[in-house]
């Protein structure tokens, strides 16, 4: 057995920190004297390289101490790791996105893009035939589904894929359906074959990202309310250029055509 200033010795661990780890139950010594001395054996020090493996590798208190309470063997902490490993290459994703998004109030070139002048177009639609999957999710991913519909439309499709969105707001779980227009009914296992009605609607063409088709709405609605017009659901996305089923290409070359239908007169 090894008092706690010579476990904190062959630990490297101060007895201040050993001390923090068994108030937090993630290094407990095995005995405890009625002096309430702490010793620790063996077997601590086999936990205590477990512990100073994971404080190393950045994970958190609460993460050192969940895995401690359930690893029995190294293959059960080679499960951990891996978990932490896709966590990481998660964040980075979400890191590289972060830093694009800063990029793009960086760059003068792309702020005229975000700045742009969108042209207003009055526009009637006749009805269409697509198929269709309406799903409620983020608006990021439309993407997990296009491949699916052309896959299940066989040939069938005949015109850009669009979105219609039946929210009149912005929300974290939208209610979205991602269309494809298609020469017939084209229905599959996951898809649906059905006609949308004739439409009037108000229309503007956005250049660019994504990121910024909030202002390409903007545009549209402001127009609205100048012209006492009275838009209704669900509206449109038509992906006149965007990222293919493989490759993203560079967004700021997108093209994509907001469509807000409005109520007919008469």
């Amino acid at each position: 057995m090894y008092k706690i200033s010579e476990f904190s010795k062959i630990t490297n661990l101060t007895v201040k920190t050993l001390r923090y780890y068994d108030e937090q139950n993630i290094l407990k010594p095995s005995y405890r004297a009625e002096n309430a001395y702490r010793y620790y054996d063996d077997n601590d020090f086999e936990r205590a390289k477990v512990v100073i493996l994971l404080r190393n590798l950045d994970f958190s208190i609460s993460e050192i101490r969940d895995i401690i309470a359930n690893c029995d063997s190294h293959d059960d902490l080679s499960y951990y790791l891996s978990e932490k490993q896709e966590m990481i290459a998660e964040q980075i994703s979400k890191g590289k996105e972060l830093i694009n998004k800063i990029d793009l109030y960086l760059q003068p070139k792309k702020m005229e893009v975000s700045s742009m002048n969108y042209k207003i177009e009055l526009k009637e639609f006749n009805a269409l035939t697509v198929t269709a999957i309406r799903f409620k999710g983020k608006y990021s991913n439309v993407g997990k589904y296009i491949g699916m519909i052309y896959q299940e439309a066989k040939g069938k499709t005949s015109g850009e894929p669009f979105c219609c969105y039946y929210d009149d707001d912005f929300r974290e779980e939208a209610d979205i359906e991602l269309c494809v227009p298609t020469k017939g009914m084209a229905a599959g296992k996951k898809t649906a074959s059905k006609q949308l009605p004739k439409i009037r609607a108000i229309c503007t063409m956005h250049i660019g990202t994504y990121e910024t088709l909030n202002l390409a709405y903007k545009a549209v609605l402001d127009y609205a309310k100048e012209h006492s017009l009275k838009s209704i659901l669900p509206s449109r996305e038509i992906y006149h250029k965007g990222p293919g089923l493989v490759f993203k290409g560079n967004p700021n070359k997108y093209v994509t055509e907001i469509v807000i239908p409005i109520e007919q007169e008469g």
